[in-house]
């Protein structure tokens, strides 16, 4: 399996297109009266994992596609699978695990043929030191606040959790469900995939490298804007965005700067669009920009051409923000 590398500088990547991935996927007959299903479902996407402990990862993805439906998911460690979760549920906690180890996770979607997808990316994460004996749980988070980012998406924030030895982890709860997890140093965090006109309780949890658990944060309640069932995204779009050209060589660039968008973590990878159609995925490698990032890109040697382009934000959970405004430019 084949390990994406750490990068210092971004790094322009091929995107395949949905309907191109559709064409290579290819499709499956039955003769007959019926139909074998044969077609094995999307990889799935979007995949983040999170030390919660020393002892514990949370491993979280985006819900596969299918021809027919995507019954369940199979988690692997390394080449060993060691969970398995009904096609309803997109996140596991997998325990067990050494402290200060290094582990690599992948996920495969499974349809009710048992037809099985390709892996997912692959990620890494390293577990915390192990503490010494430890049960003392760490402090409540406090001043939880909430606030919808349109109709599909809330940004939470809460103040730091106190522990006698230290916070390895928040997890996020939606009522009584635990719907994602956050590394110790960070108080905030943006969630998605949520319905449009729709009310929402949140809760925050303070976790130690000994699996010790704070009592809940008090609950804040979140109204999502009213939509179509779609959203704006705007929330989750980068802001402030520019484009321009410049020559260098004899030939033309098509320059970029944009302010991220609050997520509660920094955001590492883009997705760029020109003139309506998707051509590159920006990767940003080693302490990805906060306040401001920008791009350049290679786009042809010839001076009078038009172009559109705007680009969005993968989010920290997996999934994809809005677009920014799209901007012409045009080279020379």
């Amino acid at each position: 399996m084949r390990r994406t590398p750490r990068l210092s500088t971004p790094l322009t990547l091929l995107t395949v297109t949905a309907a191109t991935a559709a064409t290579l996927s290819g499709c499956a007959w039955g003769g007959g009266g019926g139909t074998e299903d044969t077609r094995p479902p999307a990889a799935p996407r979007g995949l983040t994992v999170q030390a919660g402990s020393s002892t514990t990862a949370h491993v979280m993805w985006n819900q596969a596609t299918d021809d027919t439906e995507v019954t369940g998911y199979e988690v692997y460690r390394g080449a060993k699978k060691v969970k398995e979760v009904p096609g309803r549920d997109h996140m596991v906690d997998v325990v067990g695990l050494k402290p200060s180890a290094t582990y690599t996770f992948t996920v495969r979607a499974r349809d009710a043929a048992g037809n099985v997808s390709e892996d997912s990316k692959e990620l890494s994460v390293t577990m915390p030191a192990a503490a010494a004996e430890d049960r003392e749980p760490p402090a409540r988070p406090g001043r939880l606040t909430g606030e919808a980012e349109g109709s599909r998406a809330v940004m939470l924030s809460w103040s730091t959790s106190s522990d006698d030895k230290k916070v390895a982890s928040y997890e996020i709860f939606q009522g009584g469900s635990k719907i994602h997890s956050v590394g110790g140093s960070q108080t905030a965090t943006l969630v998605t995939g949520l319905r449009p006109g729709t009310d929402y309780t949140f809760t925050v949890k303070a976790r130690d490298a000994a699996d010790n658990f704070s009592p809940a944060s008090p609950a804040v309640r979140v109204t999502t804007a009213a939509g179509d069932g779609k959203g704006s995204g705007r929330g989750t779009a980068p802001t402030d965005f520019r484009a321009g050209t410049h020559r260098a060589d004899g030939a033309y660039y098509i320059d970029l700067k944009w302010t991220p968008p609050r997520t509660g973590g920094a955001v590492t990878e883009y997705q760029i669009q020109l003139d309506g159609r998707t051509a590159t995925s920006l990767v940003f490698g080693g302490t990805a920009p906060r306040d401001e990032a920008e791009h350049s890109f290679y786009i042809g040697r010839e001076a009078g051409e038009r172009h559109r382009v705007r680009l969005r934000p993968k989010l920290p959970d997996g999934t994809w923000g809005g677009y920014s405004p799209e901007r012409t430019v045009t080279t020379g």
